[in-house]
């Protein structure tokens, strides 16, 4: 017995001396753990300081039944269960039932809410018992960040995302910046293989993330949006983008898009705007039209022969939509028809001989690489060259002309047409203006030159004319008002398809499509003083329902630009009489319209949209208080009443 007893002395003194770190590294590491706790990533900002992006705290709440004394717990029972009836809607003898059942079984991790935002965490936290906080009130709390979108899916492939996804948009781009720092807490192992934190305050706190303030303007966004939304849907179409960009800055003030699902409805499926390179049809037409003006070949009063509509250049036929054609016409005028015979022979005329000049030129434009954005995914543009061998033919320099044979992305084709509004200085697209830490501005990102000039002052001119005769006498005549310009050029492309084989076996050759299209304009408003320039990409609408850019994707550019130009028009001239006011319809253009005389007396704005509602009369100095969504049903300061500058009018909306 005296040997088995030092033996056991023996034992217990290596155990306790010479093994006790181990056994108790081992103990603490089964029994303690330190517990991460994640950072909120810095917020996504829009230009006017609206929140696209951020990170939100989300708490679950549990208690320690155990550790709150008994006269404590009879005492406040009922007020807690109160308060947790009042908040939660059940029973307040639920509540009663369920934390008396909680304290007969010694549950030590009782589960109490979930998914609490930060005032209702706050809330619960000053429930009776719960305010005694971890080791007197049994309060335990876990927080959880979750990444939010508050104005919702618009602009949602832009803003992007950083998770499973991958590194999407602005977030993937500024991922490392809008990263912060971990913090931990230490947590203990009670039953059941739960973990209950130790003390009540964190060990480290977590470092948030800083902000990226980007030039997208709300505003701009939701008008640039439903603009398209509803002219998709109108015509049924498979996928569209739109663009609106600052002219000077190159500031990306809004950027649409939408892709249709099974069920027809639409939602921002991919960054067509940025990714999706794709033959531009007639929009290309300015730049063959620059290049040639820029190599004084020709002038814009330069006469070319359309013949009857119809060429044939090695038994491929180039032909325009205007049966017969337009005979002999100007250079200017083949843009504002879009005849593509015309811009076809005038290009072939002058570089058939040297097709790499033309190119060349197309390149020193800075037509022929990628921009070089920082959000990743940009479709690489395509430009053929006599350099080629395999892919150059006898029509390549032809249909490069009149937008075949080429590809680009809408925003590349958007940087082109901004140079033009922009005196011929093409700038770098920016989605981002500055990054933020802490309320201070750590970074600025100034406006980039990608290109000085991408052409003389006097081509550029030209071009421009061109341009807003598009809009005055040509193919846009349809979205052409006197209220104020506008400049662009219609595009209108045949889709190549692949061969393939159906699904019963049968073989198509591939070729353009008869049935595919991609509609598109691209321009720029005002067109005197350019202050943005705008694109809109419409692919596959029905073709029974319109399938030309003039039908299809113009009049989604009329709408942005009477939008954007009527929540801030410019007076040219005053009235001095007080004019007779009607009622005001539904149409832009009679916002407009009112929006420039000098009111005296108040308009009458039922069932217009709220949002054209509140520029007409904050333009006209009244403060606007609104209530509801959608069309305003009934204002508080009558119709014909005087006007009194600085006074409240309430509408309410439909």
């Amino acid at each position: 017995m005296t040997l088995f007893l030092l033996v056991i002395f023996i034992k217990i003194a290596r155990i306790q001396y010479l093994e006790g770190d181990k056994y108790r590294d081992m103990s603490a590491h089964r029994t303690i753990r330190k517990d991460t706790i994640f950072y909120n990533r810095g917020n996504v900002v829009s230009a006017r300081g609206s929140l696209l992006a951020t990170s939100m705290s989300k708490y679950d709440i549990r208690m320690d039944v155990v550790t709150v004394k008994d006269e404590v717990f009879e005492k406040n029972i009922h007020g807690l269960s109160e308060a947790m009836s009042e908040m939660f809607g059940k029973s307040t003898s639920y509540y009663q039932s369920y934390f008396r059942k909680a304290r007969r079984t010694r549950n030590r991790y009782l589960f109490v809410a979930r998914n609490l935002g930060y005032m209702d965490y706050l809330k619960v936290k000053s429930f009776p018992i719960f305010r005694l906080g971890l080791y007197k009130g049994g309060f335990i709390t876990e927080q959880r960040t979750v990444r939010e979108h508050p104005i919702g899916k618009i602009a949602e492939r832009t803003i992007g995302y950083d998770d499973y996804r991958g590194e999407v948009g602005i977030e993937g781009a500024y991922t490392d910046y809008l990263e912060g720092s971990l913090g931990w807490r230490m947590k203990q192992k009670i039953a059941k293989n739960q973990w209950k934190p130790i003390n009540d305050n964190n060990e480290v706190e977590p470092k948030d993330g800083s902000d990226v303030i980007t030039t997208i303007d709300i505003n701009v966004q939701d008008i640039a949006h439903h603009a398209l939304l509803e002219q998709l849907e109108k015509f049924e179409a498979d996928h569209g983008c739109v663009i609106v960009m600052e002219t000077k800055t190159g500031s990306v003030k809004a950027i649409a898009n939408l892709g249709r699902t099974s069920k027809g409805k639409y939602y921002e499926k991919r960054n067509y705007a940025v990714w999706e390179s794709h033959e531009p049809g007639s929009t290309f037409k300015v730049a063959s039209l620059l290049i040639a003006l820029e190599d004084k070949v020709i002038d814009t009063s330069t006469v070319v022969d359309t013949e009857k509509g119809r060429i044939y250049i090695h038994r491929k036929k180039v032909e325009d939509s205007h049966r017969g054609g337009y005979g002999e016409i100007s250079a200017s005028r083949v843009i504002e028809v879009s005849s593509n015979v015309g811009i076809v022979k005038l290009i072939q005329k002058h570089y058939k001989k040297d097709p790499q000049k033309f190119v060349d030129a197309v390149h020193e434009i800075g037509l022929g690489s990628k921009i070089g954005l920082e959000i990743k995914g940009e479709g690489a543009p395509y430009i053929p060259s006599p350099k080629d061998k395999k892919r150059w033919n006898g029509i390549s320099l032809e249909w490069m002309a009149w937008g075949y044979g080429i590809s680009l992305t809408p925003l590349q084709t958007l940087t082109f047409y901004n140079a033009i509004a922009n005196d011929g200085v093409m700038v770098k697209p920016r989605f981002v203006s500055a990054l933020r830490t802490e309320g201070k501005v750590d970074k600025v990102f100034e406006p980039k030159v990608i290109n000085p000039s991408i052409a003389s002052m006097e081509t550029v001119k030209k071009l421009r004319r061109v341009l807003e005769k598009v809009v005055e006498q040509g193919t846009a005549t349809n979205i052409y008002t006197p209220n104020f310009s506008m400049a662009g050029k219609t595009g209108t492309a045949k889709k190549y398809v692949p061969s393939y084989t159906d699904a019963s076996g049968k073989y198509h050759s591939g070729g353009y499509s008869n049935k595919e299209y991609t509609a598109s304009f691209a321009g720029f408003f005002p067109a005197e003083a350019p202050k943005y320039s705008c694109i809109v990409v419409v692919h596959n609408p029905d073709k029974k329902k319109g399938y030309y850019g003039a039908t299809v994707a113009a009049p989604v550019f009329k709408k942005i630009a009477q939008k954007m130009y009527a929540s801030a028009p410019i007076k040219k001239e005053v009235e001095n009489k007080t004019p007779e006011i009607e009622e005001l319809g539904v149409d832009s253009e009679s916002y407009y319209a009112l929006l420039q005389k000098d009111l005296k007396i108040m308009p009458d704005v039922r069932g217009m949209a709220g949002m054209d509602a509140v520029s007409v009369l904050e333009n006209l100095g009244m403060k606007v208080v609104f209530e509801g969504v959608g069309k305003v049903k009934s204002q508080s300061i009558r119709k014909g009443k005087k006007l009194v500058k600085g006074s409240t009018i309430i509408l309410k909306l439909s």
